[in-house]
């Protein structure tokens, strides 16, 4: 057994200092004395040193030695090519215990997304052949590819990963997210759900999130509530928890926290949502439980970004903004696609006169969550900012929902002539919808607003900012409640 088999053994065992520390020491002998160790000892020995770096987070020092792996092995397969096999069968052994190639690859990548390097961990697994990517390759392509925008990309390494891991449900619900069909979705499925007992509920589970996706929280609602009701799923802490989402984003602070609520008490270790939990907690004035709440997540991990958001929600409903951008500005750093420590933070520099600033985090959160009412954070101007939004989204679809909602902004611009079109034309694509023929009946009973009635809500409006609210007043919530099962949390 040879020194470089017990690293082996070290790193098969999870000993990464011993790994780090014996490894290290054999590289530089190998470095003073290139003939100390076989070209294929040399790979294994770079590859254990890189992974104990990887391990102790070392992600720039662990790519360094992942590449001269990478280079090891290219050489090795030179030298395997010029010379070929004798027929020693003591060979076999060691070239089956060699690290992968793809897994080096792997990790590689996974180097790159920890230092936000989204474009080198791409051409990493890029270069690597479609055949022989794995479940896990794909999903971090699908992931990479969504991230930057590369949707029809992303869709086919999500598809690819169904078609290997059938209950694979986060690529599931990356293709949901990316306007796939859920029939189409449900039918990768199929073979699956037929074949194997109690798996009944997938189905449903499916039509659920792609309610979700498009909008349709009250489907959603309704049919997550089913899912919830099953004696098989009753208590599951991610279907409460998408249970207060679909609530919050619906406008129905009350049953979110409720929901909310269920689920921490079943998992007291729980920490996705609580960002939001606890704004909503902070809004109603709860501040001691905000402040316990922030506190136990703390307890939990504070390398996620909704404890700090939590802890800065408390300091901005106590009007401590100094306190409150240094805590969003942490959860940034943590989790840069947060959107609650993106309003956090923009909220603070607001309240704090640096309005030039909070709009360039305003506008980030609109990016990531164009459907969240609380991203529109100018007041009078958030009426404009919401009908271009959703003008530019008709372009590439023709919706009800957006069409209905179009119309409600125009109605509240007083552009009541192309408002009622809007409607119009919402109602033929669903006859059905209840808020649009309500609409428009209401601008038909009803006449065009007197200037003094304008004058009025301009006022309400206006007086409506000094209070530092990351969703505006009361009066100015129930004005946009309609609007709220599209402007809700993402």
């Amino acid at each position: 057994m040879s020194v470089v088999d017990h690293v082996r053994e070290m790193a098969a065992a999870g000993l990464h200092s011993n790994v780090r520390l014996l490894s290290g020491l054999l590289l530089t002998m190998s470095g003073n004395n290139p003939e100390l160790f076989s070209p294929s000892q040399k790979y294994q020995l770079l590859v254990y040193h890189a992974d104990s770096l990887f391990h102790d987070k070392e992600y720039r020092n662990a790519v360094s030695k992942y590449t001269m792996a990478l280079q090891q092995k290219k050489a090795l397969s030179k030298t395997s090519k010029v010379r070929p096999s004798t027929g020693n069968a003591a060979s076999t052994p060691q070239s089956q215990c060699l690290p992968s190639e793809i897994e080096v690859k792997y990790k590689m990548a996974e180097c790159y997304t920890m230092l936000k390097q989204d474009k080198e961990a791409i051409a990493i697994l890029d270069g690597i052949p479609s055949r022989q990517r794995t479940p896990k390759i794909n999903m971090m392509l699908a992931n990479l590819y969504k991230k930057a925008g590369q949707e029809r990309s992303s869709v086919t390494s999500y598809k690819e990963v169904l078609r290997q891991c059938p209950l694979a449900l986060d690529a599931i619900l990356g293709l949901l997210s990316l306007s796939v069909k859920g029939a189409e979705v449900a039918s990768m499925t199929m073979n699956v759900i037929q074949s194997i007992p109690n798996l009944d509920w997938l189905s449903v589970w499916i039509k659920a999130y792609a309610f979700v996706h498009t909008g349709d929280n009250t489907r959603a609602i309704n049919t997550i509530c089913s899912l919830e009701k099953k004696s098989l799923l009753r208590d599951n802490v991610d279907i409460l928890g998408s249970l207060a989402d679909l609530y919050f984003r619906a406008g129905d602070n009350k049953n979110a926290i409720l929901k909310f609520e269920q689920a921490q008490m079943l998992d007291p270790y729980l920490i996705k949502g609580m960002d939001v939990y606890g704004y909503l907690l902070a809004r109603e004035g709860r501040l001691e439980d905000v402040e316990n709440l922030g506190c136990r997540l703390f307890n939990i991990s504070d390398q996620h970004a909704e404890p700090w958001v939590v802890s800065g929600c408390h300091s901005f409903y106590s009007k401590r903004y100094s306190r409150a951008l240094y805590l969003g500005a942490k959860a940034i750093q943590l989790n840069s696609n947060s959107v609650q420590a993106l309003l956090l933070k923009g909220a603070a520099l607001r309240n704090m006169g640096r309005v030039q600033e909070a709009i360039i985090h305003f506008r980030e959160a609109i990016r990531l969550a164009p459907c969240r009412l609380d991203c529109y954070e100018g007041r009078e101007q958030k009426y404009e900012d919401g009908i271009a939004l959703l003008r530019n989204a008709l372009a590439n679809q023709s919706d009800c929902i957006l069409h209905r909602m179009l119309g409600d902004f125009l109605v509240a611009v007083n552009e009541y002539q192309e408002a009622m079109d809007q409607y119009s034309i919402a109602l033929s694509l669903d006859p059905n919808d209840q808020k649009s023929l309500e609409g428009m009946q209401k601008m038909e009973k009803e006449e065009s607003p007197t200037d003094a009635t304008q004058e009025e809500d301009v006022d309400d409006m206006e007086g409506s900012g000094e209070e530092g609210d990351l969703e505006g007043s009361d009066s100015e919530a129930a004005q946009w409640a309609d609007q709220e099962q599209w402007f809700g949390m993402q």
